[in-house]
């Protein structure tokens, strides 16, 4: 796949009013493309990426403007690389593909890095919180402005999920398909638990500042605890095991008093260490909270799960949903739940378990596992 260029689409007609009571004056959303759109704007798929992702899921992009430094070598190459393109499972020879950053994202879009025009300096702390609601609804515009009508397909692995959820069901004759990869109908306890103890490593960095911090170096060490914290849920145990056993404890690897001790430890602590040079904090906080209180009935505006999912049996939606079997993140109990809200509203929909050893990130890894399945929906007359 040839070199990507980001795009940059920007709502001027603000002000913006965000579901929790924000407002922003204006709003760039960073985004991607591959293929063709077709004469009717039917052939479009809309691409949700997960909570760290980016919208460069295809090809190579060695910059984007604004970016800084957060723009690593290790993101240069297309997330989905395996799954975009001609003959793949997103077909680029049939259909149009877009890929947006999310607003409070640190890759192009408006975010707490970005400079708000009242005061002339980043946002921080004054950013405001953003819901998937928020998310699909700078989409659809999104959507408006490249001119695509009935989507094809809405497809979201992981955080992606929640928003295609929310985008499908507030925009219901807008999505023909659906495609719900390891992602949920609403946020568990425990992963409520798992991201509060993120949100507290960040908040208690004694450089996190509120997060007004922008001119210095940040929670350099809160946000790297996060990422550790985080990571053994997305990578299965005995694939990290397998990795840790590949390095050897690096000199460094010193605390203010413990030394680390062995390869595990060493190889959690490189994927924070990593981690921080390519991700933003606030960003982080802001993402974390979206997914910490997702519920679809909520982000739908509807009553009861049968209420928010008649909407897409009305519409004649079809839906695909992936489970993983070794998945710590969302685990299948969540999916099996989306799932059966599914059936007990009639919608057209399959539900598909994917076994496999490499956990949450079984999605970026096997694409031969979920090729056939979303090849053959998106096929469907």
């Amino acid at each position: 796949m040839a070199d990507t260029e980001t795009q940059f689409f920007t709502i001027e007609d603000g002000p913006i009013r965000l579901r929790e009571g924000g407002e922003l004056p204006s709003a760039t959303l960073a985004y991607e493309t591959w293929g063709t759109l077709n004469p009717e704007g039917t052939n479009g798929i809309l691409l949700f990426h997960a909570l760290s992702g980016a919208h460069h899921a295809c090809g190579h992009n060695p910059g984007i403007p604004g970016t800084g430094t957060l723009w690593q070598p290790e993101m240069h190459e297309g997330w989905w690389d395996n799954m975009i393109g001609p003959g793949k499972a997103l077909d680029t020879n049939k259909y149009f593909i877009v890929c947006a950053n999310y607003l409070g994202g640190c890759y192009g879009s408006t975010g707490p890095a970005s400079i708000n025009p009242a005061t002339g300096k980043p946002w921080g702390s004054a950013f405001p919180h953003v819901t998937t609601a928020d998310q699909a609804e700078l989409q659809a515009k999104l959507l408006d402005h490249l001119g695509v009508g009935k989507l094809h397909a809405a497809i979201g692995p992981s955080v992606g999920g929640l928003i295609a959820l929310t985008f499908a069901t507030r925009f219901p004759d807008r999505v023909k398909n659906v495609v719900s990869i390891a992602a949920g109908y609403k946020t568990t306890v425990l992963n409520r638990l798992i991201l509060f103890e993120q949100i507290l490593a960040i908040e208690n960095d004694p450089h996190f500042g509120g997060g007004d911090y922008y001119d210095n170096a940040g929670p350099l060490y809160g946000l790297a605890l996060a990422r550790m914290i985080s990571h053994k849920t997305f990578v299965h145990l005995d694939a990290i095991e397998r990795r840790a056993r590949q390095d050897v404890v690096q000199p460094d690897d010193i605390l203010a008093w413990y030394r680390v001790r062995d390869q595990f430890q060493s190889y959690m602590l490189h994927q924070g260490k990593k981690f921080v040079k390519r991700f933003d904090a606030n960003t982080y906080l802001r993402i974390n909270d979206m997914w910490s209180r997702f519920d679809g009935a909520h982000e739908g505006d509807a009553d009861t799960p049968e209420d928010l999912f008649s909407r897409c049996r009305e519409a004649g939606q079809r839906w695909l949903v992936f489970s993983i079997d070794s998945d710590f993140c969302f685990y299948p109990e969540e999916q099996a739940e989306l799932a059966k809200h599914l059936e007990s509203a009639k919608v057209n929909s399959m539900h598909v378990t994917v076994h496999s050893d490499k956990g949450h990130d079984s999605f970026l890894l096997e694409p031969d596992f979920y090729t056939p399945h979303i090849s053959w929906l998106l096929g469907q007359p």
